[in-house]
């Protein structure tokens, strides 16, 4: 009789550790760091505005990553201006402050890390 209710408590505390880890709404400073293939990754410095919990909108010059997460993919839609010029699905995980997902076809890895 135990051991069902310790499944339950562990898997509320794995629900509320995932909840835990999105930011809440407003503008945050950010690390993205993009990965190609075996190369370095490329970091540096972005502006993350989180709309809700599940919309997050990423600056990095004049590129915007318009991110919308759902319960365990994600929709990416790159936009230089008006202009659409990438969107893919991809699943996603939360560790801590970061968002990792991966644009397998490419052999792209992206982490974004909220700083503030």
């Amino acid at each position: 009789m135990r051991r069902p209710a310790a499944l339950l408590l562990a898997a509320g505390l794995a629900a509320t550790a995932a909840t835990a880890a999105e930011p809440p709404r407003g503008r945050h400073d950010g690390r993205f760091c993009v990965t190609v293939a075996e190369a370095a990754p490329d970091c540096g410095p972005v502006q993350v505005d989180v709309l809700r919990q599940s919309r997050l909108r990423v600056r990095v010059a004049d590129i915007v990553y318009h991110l919308e997460l759902h319960s365990s993919q994600l929709d990416v839609v790159l936009m230089h201006g008006a202009m659409q010029i990438d969107g893919f699905v991809a699943p996603y995980e939360w560790i801590d402050r970061a968002l990792r997902f991966d644009d397998l076809e490419k052999r792209t890895r992206y982490e974004l890390t909220l700083t503030r």
